[in-house]
This record gives structure tokens, sequence and C-alpha cells, in this order.
């Protein structure tokens, strides 16, 4: 008998609402409703507009409900590190702000200067950025003391989708491990951190699992979605747990996974989190992944400079689909010009192709002078970069890595597949693109008891994966030494 169930997925640049259908071993997908996530500047500060992707999901849930078949599940998975402070009955106290608005600029000296980074990294595990939730919170306690104090707790946001579907307010626990105030090895949040830095312990909530079932839909919103008898799960709440969650990798552990998209992350599952000097020389993080695994990985910043470039040149005017300009970049000559995608002027939005310009001729290289040459150049410079990190995550590591696995949206871009397959000198295994929402939708059918055998059979059994064989070592040998001489700017 076939089971249904839904996936509330959202990303940094769009969300939809993605239908499972598991049964004789397969998941088939079905996309429902998609819409994009438009940032909001209000005031000089830059939030994310939750009420309209919360309006919009629930589109989603009508439209699945108008198709007249038994939904047995919701969840809703999203990125990290941003989060809604909310009361009973408030349910948002201030708007959320973006992770890169810029009240959290100069954030990590201020936190270091009151507990040191050896010591939030020894107790985290995770990766140093400012936009971490540490940080936000920290400066929301600097500059909006007031919203803490009227919030009876924050949740990131996967989590605060999960609490409007169902009114249980539990943080999950893959989701927890991105804010850098949680106990990677203890499983719980950091309290002697959190005590340290004069967090309000009342804002943290209690923690569950992946695959914890939240309960029934609330009444009013199977009322309104005319869904009934809804479960709502927390799967993996953070994204990218999911998205491993669906790697259709056997079971060993010469393999890397590549989750692509506004950002790359690029690690491996391992079975514990590795808190050590390389570790931290590398600033590797340590996230928690399905099934008590450790995501040990790091955060690259990914086709973000693509999409920036693509709004760039759509406020002049021009307009581009992603297939268009993919197309330009084969067009173009290989390994002209390269950049450092981790230069932090990358992580910004705005005048990204006057960026890329501006590096290459400080940096002596010829300027990319059409949208193919630089798009070509984003994405070797992203190749040459996923071949630094893998290099550093299989010494910190100690793995031999045979394959790298790429999912996510990135991973239908046939180019950067090919050119991340000569950077990394190893096959590259493309696919499944939706496998945030496959991996989100494969924890509900195991959490309702649908599906008890291996997650990741299914995955196999149900989606192609394309295989990219490395080509013209020398050439790239050359390209990766050029790449490793130029300035980073961090």
């Amino acid at each position: 008998m076939e089971k249904h169930y839904l996936a509330i997925d959202l990303g940094a640049e769009s969300g939809r609402v993605m239908l499972g259908t598991l049964g004789n071993g397969r998941l088939t997908l079905d996309e429902i409703h998609r819409f994009p996530n438009t940032p909001l500047n209000i005031h000089g500060t830059l939030r994310w507009n939750l009420l309209d992707l919360f309006s919009q999901a629930k589109e989603g849930l009508r439209k699945a409900a108008a198709r007249g078949i038994p939904i047995s599940g919701v969840s809703t998975d999203a990125w990290g590190v941003d989060y809604v402070l909310f009361r009973d009955d408030e349910p948002m106290v201030p708007s959320a702000f973006h992770y890169r608005d810029s009240r959290t600029d100069g954030a990590m000296e201020k936190v270091f200067s009151e507990v040191p980074p050896d010591e939030i990294f020894a107790r985290t595990g995770i990766q140093f950025m400012s936009i971490n939730t540490l940080y936000q919170i920290y400066m929301e306690k600097e500059l909006r003391p007031e919203a803490l104090e009227s919030a009876d707790r924050f949740l990131n946001i996967g989590d605060y989708f999960n609490y409007l579907l169902s009114g249980n307010p539990l943080g999950e626990i893959t989701l927890a491990s991105t804010t850098q105030l949680f106990d990677t090895r203890g499983k719980d949040w950091a309290w002697d951190l959190i005590e340290k830095l004069g967090l309000p312990r009342k804002v943290f909530p209690v923690l569950a699992a992946p695959g914890t079932l939240l309960g029934p839909m609330l009444a009013r919103t199977a009322q309104e979605t005319h869904l009934n008898g809804v479960q709502v799960v927390a799967s993996c709440s953070h994204d990218t747990a999911a998205a491993v969650a669906a790697v259709p990798a056997p079971a060993a552990d010469d393999w890397a996974f590549l989750s692509s998209g506004t950002w790359s992350l690029l690690g491996a599952e391992l079975d514990a989190p590795i808190i050590d000097s390389r570790s931290r020389k590398y600033n590797f993080t340590n996230e928690a992944g399905y099934g008590g695994t450790t995501l040990f990985r790091k955060n690259i910043v990914g086709l973000w400079i693509v999409q920036e470039c693509r709004r760039d040149w759509a406020e002049m005017g021009d307009e581009y689909d992603y297939g268009e300009l993919t197309a330009m970049a084969l067009e173009a000559a290989p390994l002209r010009s390269l950049i450092q995608p981790e230069d932090p002027r990358f992580g910004k939005p705005g005048r990204m192709p006057g960026k890329i310009a501006d590096y290459c001729r400080e940096t002596g290289q010829p300027v990319p002078e059409s949208p193919g040459s630089l798009i070509r150049c984003v994405l070797e410079s992203l190749a040459l970069l996923y071949a630094k990190i893998l290099s550093e995550c299989a010494e910190a590591s100690a793995r031999g890595f045979k394959r790298l696995h790429v999912v996510g949206g990135g991973s239908r871009n046939r180019l950067l597949n090919q050119l991340t397959a000569n950077a990394v000198r190893l096959p590259v295994h493309a696919g499944p693109v939706e496998a945030t929402a496959i991996g989100n939708l494969m924890i509900q059918a195991r959490t309702l008891g649908h599906e008890t055998g291996d997650l990741r059979a299914v995955v196999r059994a149900s989606f192609p994966v394309d295989v990219f064989s490395p080509r013209d070592a020398e050439t790239w040998r050359e390209a990766s030494q050029r790449f490793g001489a130029l300035p980073s700017g961090a």
C-alpha cells in the first residue's frame, strides 16, 4: 500500500512543497508548489519574510490536499543558524534576521573577549563563522536586549515552521548543532558557554533527536489547509543533514559528500565528532546527522556567487537563466582567471561581477569580459576550492576517499560536476537533485513505521546517478598550484 508524505523544503533562494509517495521499495517525488524566498531590507537591516514563506507553505499544503490522497506526515527542513524569537501568545517578537545582516560584523571578536575561541571549539566543534547563531544572539543581547527579555524561547527556522504546524516547540538536534551553542559530544546545549556569555537560559528549547514525532497538525491549520489526520514530524530539520541522509552511497566509509546549492557543504559522515588541532586548524565543523552520525564538513560560499551575478545582471536588464549561463561558461576559455571564493568580499550581496573583476585586476589576471567567462571563472574556482577542502577533510579524518557524491540543486550543473571531478581527481557521483526533500520524506516514513529497511537502498533504487570521471590531470594540477597561490583576503 502506498504512503504519502509532504516535505516543506526551505532554501536561501526558494522554497517548495514536495509530495513523496512510497511503495514497493521505491520513492517518487512530485513538486506541488515552489515559491521565491526574497529577503527584505528594513531600516538598514536584512530580514527574512517568514510570514510570506509560511503563507506559501500553506498554499502548497492546500494544493496537496486537493489531490485527494491520504497524507500521512509533513515535516519542514531549512537552512541553519537563523532563528525566530517568540512567545506562546506572540508568534514572532522581532522579524527574523537574515544571516547576512551586518549586525554580526565584529561580533566574533566581542565574544572571544569573553570566551576564548579554543574553548568554544572544544565544547561545540563548530566551524567559526560570524553568521552562527552564537554571534547573532550575542548581538541581540548587546543591541536589542528587550527582544530577548520578552521572548519565551527561540527556534531555528525549520523547527519554527514545525512549531507553527504542530504547536510543539522542540529544537531538533541537527539544526541545533549549527548554532555553535550545542555540545556536540553531550548532545545538549552547551550550558556553561551560554552562562559565560550571559545569554538567558529560558530561550533555549528542549531538544529532540531527528525522527521525532511532534504530534498531529493543529486543528485550525488542518482546517485551513484541508488536511486531516496528518502527523507533524521533526525529520532532519537542517537541510544539509536531510540531504546527507539521502546520499545514495553503499555502506562504506570511502566516500565524501558535497551538498551543492547556495552554499556548498563538503565533508564526510562519521561515527563521532573530531575535535582536535587539525580540525580546528582547517576550521571544520562537527554537526549532528541522522542516526547519531556526525557530519564532519565545511561551509563554502557555493553557488551564491553565481546567484548574485545573475541578480546583478537582471537589475541591469540582462535576464539569464542558469542553463543559459552554464552554456555560455562551457564555451568560454578554460582556466583563464581564478578567484578565491572564500575571500570575504564574495560573501556579501551586491555588485558581484564587479567584485570578481576587481579581484582579477588585483591579482594580475585577465578580467573576465563576458558573462560566460565570468561564470566559468567562478565554477572553476569552486571546483579547485572543493579539491583543497576535500584534501583537508581526508587528512583531518584519516579517510581515503574513492568518490565524491554531489547532491542538491547544484548537482544538475553538468559543467560544474565535470570541473569538480577534474579538480578532486576522483569520480563524481551526481544526484539526486532533490536529496534534501528525499531525506526529509524518508525519515518521515521511518518515524511513522512505514519503512524499516535501509533508507539509502530505497534512494538508490528510486533515483538515477550520473558519474563524471576526472580528465586533464596535468592541466588541473597546474591550476591547483595557481589557485593555492591566490590570496583569500581572510
